[in-house]
């Protein structure tokens, strides 16, 4: 089941925590593989959805950052969707380059079993 949303309503639904901001989980768009977990507060998401580069905020700059902006590495905005609860977003994107700061496609590449 699917549900079809507005980004007025995404915004509208998402519970950010106390300092403003909601956890967010990055997608690749076709492979369907986990990039990254990041965060995001409401300017971030705004940006995202009006210029399809994703941007999330950064915790220890306290500042926004577009994924890529230094990298070149950017992701580029294919669908958006908020938990049931409302405090997790997922972004599936399309990936240029290395998603993890480490130059591994993917910042989940350490496995434990």
């Amino acid at each position: 089941m699917s549900e079809t949303i507005s980004f007025e309503t995404l915004l509208a639904e998402v519970k950010y925590d106390a300092g403003g901001l909601v956890v967010c989980v990055t997608q690749d768009a076709t492979s369907n593989e986990v990039l990254m977990v990041a965060w995001m507060n409401e300017e971030a998401l705004r940006l995202t959805f009006s210029t399809g580069d994703v941007t999330y905020w950064s915790r220890s700059r306290k500042s926004l950052w577009r994924k890529g902006e230094t990298s070149g590495h950017v992701q580029k905005l294919k669908e958006a969707r908020i938990d049931c609860d409302g405090d997790t977003i997922l972004l599936k994107v399309d990936q240029t380059g290395a998603a993890c700061h480490t130059g591994a496609p993917t910042c989940f590449f350490r496995k434990a079993l």
